[in-house]
């Protein structure tokens, strides 16, 4: 059995974290994505200005710092407000709670103009034709704007997702048991780091390369009947 002298079980449980990881900060890098390419594409300056605030400061800080910003620096600031609303505990931040978030905040700035592009690359001819039909504004949205824009946007998205992935070894800095972590503390008890982190990069490329798959795949998906150059 591949036991790694023991720890195999617990980098295995340290994967199945980093993947769940992956999978949380996809969400919310996507949501604020959708919004900050809406918030773009706006007419309202005040919305354009916030998006591009947002972006320009989240692409122009390294994901180590905001990070760090977050977890600590978050978790000083909530509790010197806490008090002020009546609240004397001491409250601690959720290690997963601040790593997702910092992640999908990080990604959301990406994602915001990887769904701005795919938008954009939408003819506007056919959203003019949803709206002389008589759709709404979210119907227009929903219907003809999002199905071509996934097809545009996937290239992007895709880059943004393995690079996530990769990402989410910033989280055993602030003492999350990923697989990083788990390999580190594996790595010092056995003094063989050279095996462990050769796993851990072994499990990194598995997880991308199913997804390269799986992108392929839906990119095709959502290809079915578009003539290629």
């Amino acid at each position: 059995m591949f036991s790694l002298h023991g720890y195999g079980p617990s980098i295995l449980e340290g994967t199945y974290l980093t993947i769940a990881i992956s999978l949380a900060s996809l969400c919310i890098s996507m949501l604020l994505g959708i919004m900050g390419a809406m918030a773009k594409l706006s007419t309202s300056k005040i919305l354009r200005i916030g998006a591009k605030t947002y972006t320009t400061i989240i692409r122009g800080v390294p994901d180590l710092v905001l990070m760090l910003l977050v977890f600590f620096g978050g978790q000083v600031f909530i509790n010197q407000v806490a008090p002020m609303v009546g609240y004397d505990e001491y409250i601690d931040i959720n290690p997963f709670i601040a790593g997702v978030s910092t992640i999908g905040l990080i990604f959301g700035a990406y994602m915001t103009e990887t769904f701005r592009g795919g938008i954009l690359a939408v003819p506007k001819g056919q959203i003019e034709a949803g709206q002389a039909y008589g759709m709404g504004r979210f119907q227009v949205f929903a219907r003809i704007v999002v199905p071509q824009m996934i097809r545009h946007a996937i290239p992007g998205f895709g880059n943004n997702w393995l690079v996530m992935v990769k990402t989410t070894a910033l989280v055993s800095i602030i003492g999350l048991d990923d697989m990083v972590r788990k390999a580190s503390l594996a790595a010092g008890a056995t003094r063989l780091p050279f095996t462990f982190y050769a796993v851990v990069a072994i499990n990194y490329l598995i997880i991308t390369s199913v997804s390269v798959y799986l992108l392929k795949w839906l990119e095709n998906r959502y290809s079915v009947g578009v003539i290629k150059a």
